[in-house]
């Protein structure tokens, strides 16, 4: 694997978390398959299957909105073919609306698969970490 293809995928991997964070659905979709797959602790230990799930936390909520940005804290990639998984602690920095500050941290594995020449992603796992359970 070379510099710039790692680089390449923490770049996307860093674009779909901060279109998480601005709750920009159409990047989410775009830069995933839709069929993704995932386990993290929104689904209650059940594997999920396609985007319909993930789309409900994209929808605006009525109260004002916590402004949040997200940071991949010692990253690894490994690239396997035309499949690569991007392996991280994620650090979300939230700013709620009455103006207090919180960090959380969770353990993501993210995996992409190159279609037709793009990647895209196709499966994550999330957890929190294992010295904070």
């Amino acid at each position: 694997m070379t510099e710039a293809e790692a680089q390449e995928l923490l770049l996307l991997n860093q674009r779909l978390l901060d279109s998480i964070a601005a709750k920009d659905w159409p990047t989410y979709a775009q830069l995933s398959v839709p069929d993704l797959t995932a386990f993290e602790p929104e689904g209650a230990g059940q594997l999920i299957k396609g985007l319909a799930f993930h789309r409900f936390y994209f929808e605006p909520l009525t109260e004002p909105p916590v402004t949040q940005q997200s940071t991949m804290a010692s990253p690894h990639v490994r690239l396997m073919g035309d499949v690569a998984v991007v392996a991280y602690v994620r650090l979300i920095q939230r700013r709620n609306p009455d103006g207090t500050l919180a960090t959380l941290a969770f353990e993501e594995t993210r995996v992409w698969q190159r279609h037709a020449g793009q990647w895209r992603h196709v499966h994550f796992h999330r957890s929190l970490p294992t010295a904070s359970r």
